[in-house]
């Protein structure tokens, strides 16, 4: 589909950008994520199951590249984070993950037996968050509630370990051990992981995903935000999204509020001026959301050209960033470079916390093979 070749092409030249960037700079791979990567080679055939921590925004492009290097792995399960999990399902990740190690006792016919379980994943997809979390839900689901806690453990091969942490000696980092009980009966424990990419990212593609779901998988100073912001725009123009919209368009209720708005301030105090004034700058406020999904789709809807053409894509995203700029309230006077900046950095806090929709990133298989 052409549709489909102009958001591939927009995607590949920001992930060449940014992979040119890390070329220039340190990158996104460092002593800290080196000694990870050491550490959890070393530890995964030690381990009683591998639970791979992905984004579901990216279930594909968020997959530990370091895990194929472990084909033999024979418990691995991977988890979907970042849906906004409710209590309900955590729990049944939790009820889960202890059926499955129940099976493992079965199997090594040792029912007393402690369980070690390793979170991988790449950087701040949510392990630690989920570890936490599930942590709590077995506190509570536990029999001897308020019993399960950290624990300092030996670092000796074969015992449970976590190296969510380092520190540095002589120019070497090394590991700290500690773990999180989720229950008992029998023990299991998570070992808890930094995140880790590869050295290198061929795909640049995989680079530009990496980017746009934020979080710090790949900070987003390796490439300009408008350059992000226009990513994440061809991903909206080319969905329905922008369809759900409508009610928010421009239309006479709004303007009303507009001009209360006005009237309010010119009866209020210098001090109130400025309160309402910090408050309207606050892009996150509901008001202001639905300013910005009414002029997405007001401009969308009125755009008359072929969003197939990259050209014309190209068009509506300038057009977008221009109208943005009132529906954010951005100061007039500012610069041009300044204006996209402060549009673009908005606009990316909006998508990444979910107040634009939901997106999945990677193209997935029609159908999925599970082994028997």
């Amino acid at each position: 589909m052409a549709t489909a070749s102009t958001a591939s092409r927009i995607t590949r030249k920001i992930g060449i950008a940014v992979k040119k960037a890390a070329s220039r700079n340190k990158g996104w791979y460092d002593l800290h994520m080196a000694a990870a990567s050491g550490a959890i080679a070393q530890r995964l055939p030690l381990v009683d199951l591998v639970a791979e921590i992905r984004d579901a925004r990216i279930p594909l492009s968020s997959e530990n590249e370091l895990l194929r290097d472990f084909p033999a792995l024979s418990k691995r399960i991977v988890v979907m984070n970042k849906i906004d999990l409710a209590d309900q399902t955590q729990v049944k990740l939790l009820n889960f993950i202890q059926a499955q190690v129940r099976g493992l006792c079965k199997a090594n016919h040792h029912a007393s037996e402690t369980i070690t379980i390793m979170l991988v994943g790449i950087p701040n997809v949510g392990k630690s968050a989920l570890a936490n979390s599930l942590h709590q839900m077995g506190r509570i689901s536990a029999a001897e509630k308020g019993r399960l806690k950290h624990a300092t453990v030996s670092p000796q091969p074969g015992e449970t370990k976590d190296i969510s942490s380092f520190k540095q000696y002589n120019g070497v980092f090394h590991a700290q051990h500690l773990h999180l009980q989720i229950g008992s009966h029998p023990s299991i424990y998570l070992l808890d992981t930094p995140g880790i990419l590869p050295r290198m990212i061929h795909d640049a593609e995989l680079c530009s995903k990496l980017v746009l779901t934020g979080g710090g998988a790949i900070r987003d100073g390796l490439i300009e935000q408008k350059e992000l912001a226009r990513y994440f725009l061809t991903i909206l123009n080319l969905s329905d999204q922008y369809k759900k919209w409508a009610k928010f368009s421009t239309n006479e209720d709004r303007l009303l509020s507009f001009i209360e708005h006005k009237v309010e301030d010119s009866i209020s105090s210098k001090l109130e001026m400025r309160q309402k004034k910090q408050h309207m700058m606050d892009h996150t406020q509901d008001l202001i959301v639905n300013d910005v999904r009414g002029t997405i789709f007001d401009t969308i809807s009125c755009f008359d050209g072929n969003i197939e053409l990259e050209e014309d894509m190209i068009k509506l995203m300038e057009a977008e960033l221009v109208a943005l700029r009132e529906a954010f309230r951005v100061p007039q006077g500012l610069g041009e470079y300044v204006y996209n900046r402060v549009v673009s950095v908005k606009l990316l806090d909006l998508y990444r916390t979910g107040r634009l929709g939901h997106y999945t990133l990677d193209t997935l298989p029609l159908t999925l093979h599970h082994p028997l």
